[in-house]
């Protein structure tokens, strides 16, 4: 499938101490690939490696030069013979804080994917990979973007890796490489998106805002995929009870997977739960010690049966139903727990008496195939070698900084609101998941529904929804129809035709 246009780049090397340690340099390596796509055969170059992030010194008014500061690890794909002027251009990265790009890059956005199978029927060790024929390569080029700690991308040698562990040092570094990706490749007046996953969706808002303020550059479209960006939304702690009500239909969505509602269409028991969670349930947390006793056994009896639980339970955590809780509780009489990520998976847990799971199952099940699929198709395939490991995802990143919020919720429903006035052309799709229990998808909902634009500018703004979890795309009805929606819209916000 490929062939190496390049040797491979001599990575990884522990650089010598003090003033003799050597300048770091990219070390970018391409390859060449086709594959068959929509009945046509798409010839395109990967490029995989590290692109070295610098600073400007300044000392006494003099400008000294550029530090390097640190070493991004990116791959890119673009299709060959295209015109740059017209073909569009996505910049890719995934959440967590802490997680590489890899779960859109093998899961659902990149010319190859991982053979991960789904909940209830995974697939064994050792895995695969498998061409992608619905790769969103066959509408944009792509760029993934591994932020600073995670995949191989680190600080430089003498630099500290908790200076960019945070809000604003990620907005700036994961600009800085969509800034230096743009101008090498000559793709300024490329139509240009930004794709996120979970915290990448936060991270995709900020930075639209971002390019636009620090370097004039406008984009096309986002792509927020399990979006969450305002954190006051999904956060569960002392006073704050607007979480609550907007997990309620993405309980009642798992709920019903594991057959609490019986034989009704899972569209009538969200819509149930999403009236309750706009209307009664805020009103019942509101009045507190107000509620009468009638009224609170009434709200208790309907919160059991649109979650599963039972009403004592309900009645014990005083209307207030946490979500590792209730991944914990929702199955304890089978001894099980369901997943974070992904309510339709279910595992068993070492202590069925314990008030939070040990393992999401969700991501226990899906952290081998994808492990073991980059692993070998950065080696195998890209012709990218590097001795160091391949952060997944990783803790090293933490704590992440949130200085610039001190004292009020972490959000950029601001910085997106700011972005769309800006520049009214940009357009925004909306992916969520019924069953994903990390960021539930009517709190989405309820930020879009209060963006501070003009009520014109909402019709830039498209939603879909999918059987499935933060991942989506590991269940594969959900993985076809979300990679036709997001071909479906870069080709509307590019404003380009359907290809011949």
């Amino acid at each position: 499938m490929s062939a190496a246009t390049e040797d491979d780049a001599a990575a990884g090397a522990s650089p010598e101490a003090g003033s003799s340690r050597p300048e770091p340099s990219d070390d970018l390596v391409t390859t060449s690939h086709t594959l068959q796509v929509e009945g046509r055969s798409l010839a395109y170059t990967a490029t995989a490696g590290r692109i070295v992030l610098r600073d400007e010194v300044h000392e006494d008014d003099t400008f000294e030069g550029h530090r390097p500061k640190a070493e991004l690890f990116i791959t890119a794909y673009t299709v060959d013979d295209a015109d740059p002027a017209t073909r569009p251009v996505t910049f890719a990265f995934n959440g967590g804080p802490g997680s590489s790009s890899v779960w859109l890059h093998l899961g659902l956005l990149g010319p190859r994917r991982v053979l991960s199978g789904d909940a209830g029927a995974m697939v064994p060790p050792p895995y695969g990979l498998t061409d992608n024929t619905e790769t969103l390569l066959a509408h944009t080029d792509l760029v993934f973007i591994d932020p600073v700690s995670t995949g191989y991308s680190r600080a430089a040698a003498g630099e500290k890796p908790a200076d960019y562990h945070g809000y604003r040092a990620d907005l700036e570094s994961v600009g800085e490489i969509v800034r230096l990706w743009t101008s090498r490749n000559g793709r300024w007046l490329s139509p240009k998106f930004l794709a996120g996953e979970s915290y990448g969706t936060l991270r995709a808002a900020g930075l639209a805002e971002h390019l636009w303020s620090r370097y004039g550059m406008a984009l096309n479209g986002l792509m927020l995929i399990s979006s969450v960006l305002d954190m006051g939304t999904i956060r569960f702690y002392a006073g704050n009870d607007q979480a609550y009500p907007l997990f309620l239909p993405t309980y009642a969505a798992i709920a019903h997977h594991h057959g609490h509602h019986g034989d009704r269409p899972l569209a009538d028991v969200v819509r149930e739960a999403e009236e309750f969670a706009e209307r009664d349930y805020p009103w019942a947390l509101a009045r507190g010690h107000r509620l009468g006793a009638e009224e609170r056994a009434a709200i208790v009896a309907r919160l059991a049966r649109l979650t599963g639980l039972s009403e004592d339970y309900v009645d014990r955590v005083n209307l207030r139903i946490e979500h590792i809780r209730f991944f914990t509780e929702l199955l304890r009489d089978r001894r099980e727990v369901v997943g974070r990520l992904d309510g339709r998976f279910r595992g068993w847990d070492p202590d069925a008496g314990r008030e939070h799971f040990a393992d999401d199952p969700s991501y226990q099940a899906i952290l081998g195939p994808y492990t073991a699929a980059v692993n070998h198709y950065v080696r195998a395939e890209l012709g990218y070698h590097n001795d160091l490991p391949y952060e997944i995802l990783t803790s090293r990143v933490r704590p992440w900084s949130y200085k610039e919020f001190e004292g009020a919720p972490v959000s950029v429903a601001d910085n997106l609101a700011a972005a769309m006035r800006a520049n009214p052309h940009l357009k925004v799709h909306v992916a969520c998941g019924y069953h994903d229990g990390a960021t539930p998808y009517f709190a989405a909902e309820h930020v879009l529904a209060h963006l501070a634009v003009p009520t014109h500018l909402l019709d830039n703004i498209e939603t879909a929804h999918y059987e499935a979890g933060h991942m989506m795309y590991v269940h594969e009805p959900s993985r076809l129809r979300q990679s036709a929606d997001l071909a479906a819209f870069v080709r509307s916000a590019a404003n380009r035709p359907n290809p011949d």
